[in-house]
């Protein structure tokens, strides 16, 4: 698989990188393209926990615009960290840990946190509200777009998403990314 040509340089390095490892599970575009924008509001800390190689990394990355904003991700597997590594070697904005996310817990807030929802249990709003600062920005990819009330996945009640769109300490909203994927992006408030 080719990226298309007008990726970000720090994106397509990340798109080699993974290709290069055989890891082809990451941040579509659509979702990256959202991310940069939003990184793009932001300074100081922001975080991606569950790294992968760095892809979505890459596209926080591209949206950054002030020096005053860095990046720290966490990645579990260590072979995968290491690729992830590789990209951002020379850059002092990113940094990129092999470890549990949970060892970010203690370099909060975040401006901006992307999460997976893949990890419902890890993800939900009553673990990560206190990482967020006041303003700052959540964003939860890999939902399958619903437009039913409450949102169903799988033949069951999206409870994941349902409590960040109604939990009170946020603003939020789902975000159509493609014609098959959606993003949860909340504000805290």
């Amino acid at each position: 698989m080719s990226a298309p040509p007008d990726l970000p340089d720090v994106v397509e390095r990340a798109f080699q990188v993974s290709r290069r490892a055989g890891y082809v599970s990451f941040c579509r575009n659509e979702t990256g393209r959202l991310l940069a924008t939003l990184a793009a509001t932001r300074e100081g800390t922001m975080a991606e926990f569950g790294t992968g190689c760095g892809v979505g990394t890459a596209w926080l990355r591209s949206g950054v615009r002030h020096d005053k904003a860095q990046i720290v991700t966490a990645e579990l597997d260590a072979r995968l960290a290491g690729f992830a590594s590789e990209i951002f070697a020379d850059d002092p904005c990113v940094e990129v840990l092999a470890a549990d996310w949970s060892r970010l817990r203690d370099r909060g807030p975040y401006s901006l946190l992307f999460l997976d929802s893949g990890a419902p249990d890890e993800v939900g709003t009553d673990a990560i509200a206190d990482l967020v600062e006041p303003g700052g920005l959540v964003v939860l990819d890999d939902f399958t777009p619903c437009e039913l009330w409450p949102p169903i996945s799988y033949g069951r009640v999206d409870t994941l998403r349902q409590d960040w769109l109604t939990d009170e300490r946020f603003t939020a909203v789902e975000v159509m990314v493609a014609p098959d994927a959606a993003c949860v992006v909340a504000t805290r408030r």
